[in-house]
């Protein structure tokens, strides 16, 4: 049997029966991060449900296969980094995102606590376009959150070769874990996150910190429809007219389908006569992240939620007074809470909205 034959034969069994079951790794996703010393970056992540692997590495750089020696003298270009496989099925990217920035200084250029150089400096690298575009929300939203009072610089690049680094590198904080103790303790890493990342520094302005998260995607593809699905993760758009909101009138409020989160009012309301539900201003501004989208040939302002990073729909400067803004939701995106059931789903403090006492 000749070479072509062979090839055509084992593609037409893989079409057949599957790729047999090694495929089951298929469903891990990469990420890359850069945050200082990769020791202090593995456990974080390896600690989390829906990571098969954390690996210390290099990238970011021009020189091909760099030793230590030559990534910590700063002459290579490299980043140290960590390369992770991830289960999005368990844990989504974005959630991957804020354990990144809980474990170093964004506002840092010049590396990170005691080590100092670019080698040292943070980095996001991403694979894909959703990466990319999750990464750009995620750092704008903390950049406006008023936690720091410098900006947020951490680049985001797009991923290239990582380079695992030598294998005493690896683990390290279970190979070493008093000298791993004493060396994150004496960076000054430890003492900075406390201070910035504990309960009582969180910015006053943002009532909701906490209450709302974004479950993992295969959570999300049993409790969403598919077009809720498509709407949300895939910034996908429903037919106008044909949607559950667009004509609703009744009073209560409007929250994401994914994290519930507080986002618009009826009191906010309006027939804009386009088909989707309308709204000249937000219930909870904080809750609404505003991002740049140059889709379909044009310049648009996408909007999502904060906290579910949910695609809502867009924004538009040709609405009513008194803000003369129009935010065009996807009812797909909403899941509407009526005035009389707000108590009783945990929303008691809108009832004030609407004139009504909440005793």
């Amino acid at each position: 049997m000749n070479t072509l034959m062979t090839i055509i034969l084992a593609g037409a069994m893989l079409l057949a029966f599957g790729p047999g079951p090694t495929a089951a790794k298929g469903r891990l996703q990469k990420a890359a991060f850069a945050g200082g010393c990769f020791w202090c970056m593995e456990k974080p992540f390896e600690q989390i449900e829906g990571v098969e692997a954390v690996i210390s590495g290099y990238t970011g750089g021009d020189v091909t296969n760099p030793t230590y020696e030559q990534v910590s003298s700063g002459v290579t270009g490299h980043l140290e980094s960590v390369e992770i496989l991830f289960d999005p099925d368990k844990v989504s990217y974005e959630q991957l995102l804020e354990v990144f920035w809980r474990q170093v200084n964004p506002t840092d250029g010049g590396g990170q606590f005691v080590d100092r150089g670019q080698q040292y400096g943070t980095a996001i690298f991403y694979h894909s376009e959703e990466q990319r575009l999750a990464a750009e929300r995620s750092r704008k939203a903390l950049d406006e959150s008023g936690r720091y009072d410098k900006p947020v610089i951490t680049p985001i690049r797009e991923a290239g070769v990582f380079y695992p680094a030598e294998d005493y590198h690896q683990d390290y904080f279970k190979k070493n874990p008093f000298r791993y103790k004493i060396y994150r303790s004496n960076s000054g890493r430890d003492k900075y996150l406390e201070k910035v990342w504990d309960k009582d520094a969180a910015p006053p302005e943002n009532k909701t910190s906490g209450k709302y998260s974004k479950p993992g995607d295969g959570v999300l593809k049993k409790r969403l429809t598919p077009l809720q699905y498509k709407v949300t993760q895939k910034e996908g758009t429903e037919p106008p007219f044909k949607n559950e909101y667009w004509d609703n009138k009744k009073p209560g409020i409007y929250v994401d389908i994914v994290s519930g989160e507080p986002l618009f009012s009826s009191a906010e309301k309006y027939d804009s006569g386009t088909g989707w539900p309308s709204y000249y201003k937000p219930l909870e501004p904080d809750n609404i992240v505003e991002v740049e989208d140059k889709s379909l040939f044009m310049t648009r302002t996408e909007v999502r939620s904060k906290h579910g990073d949910s695609h809502l729909g867009h924004v538009f400067d040709d609405g009513p007074p008194p803000t003369g803004l129009r935010y065009c939701i996807n009812s797909a995106a909403l899941r509407f809470i009526p005035v009389t059931d707000l108590k009783k789903e945990g929303y008691g403090e809108y009832l004030k909205h609407f004139g009504i006492s909440e005793e």
